[in-house]
């Protein structure tokens, strides 16, 4: 299974649509590779430079409704492709939220008050995310911003572990059939 977390980008406003995470403009490109420069260009949010702000993260923590709007592959695949391979909000539209796993990507849901307490506490500062599956089945999101460190439990079930273990949905059907 690939290695989850990294350097987080907080994006502090709800309802980011699929639009805003890739421009309509770009659904025609060919390759994944191609959507790489467009992430995130039409977000519009205070003190937020896509060009810049972008560059090594690899988490996304958001608030609520992340991917909303059209439903479409190239949102997930424009993170992807950014090595963004995690995002965290309070919940997700339902097809965004599948097409992630799909890629063998996390979506994670964390309650509202989590969320608060992650911007409260670590937006404001170069932090890094962990994100650790436990045998028993348990899974948490671990914030670390120097001598700052603070774990969140969230819930990821049987088939969504499974597609990520294996890589997205394509790794998971050549393992089963």
């Amino acid at each position: 299974m690939k290695q989850f977390g990294g350097s987080v980008l907080f994006l502090d406003r709800s309802d980011i649509n699929t639009d805003e995470i890739i421009p309509a403009k770009y659904l025609t490109e060919i390759s994944k590779t191609a959507l790489k420069p467009y992430l995130l260009e039409d977000l519009k949010l205070d003190g937020f430079n896509p060009k810049s702000d972008i560059i090594g993260k690899k988490v996304i923590i958001t608030r609520e409704n992340f991917g909303c709007g059209s439903s479409r592959e190239h949102a997930p695949w424009a993170l992807e492709v950014n090595d963004i391979n995690v995002v965290v909000a309070v919940n997700f539209a339902r097809i965004f939220r599948q097409n992630m796993y799909n890629c063998g990507m996390l979506a994670i849901d964390m309650d509202k008050n989590s969320i608060d307490d992650m911007f409260r506490s670590f937006a404001d500062k170069e932090t890094e995310a962990k994100i650790v599956f436990n045998d028993d089945g348990t899974a948490k999101v671990k914030l670390i911003a120097g001598s700052l460190s603070k774990s969140y439990q969230f819930k990821c079930d049987g088939f969504e572990k499974a597609l990520v273990e294996k890589d997205g949905w394509i790794g998971f059907a050549d393992s089963k059939y």
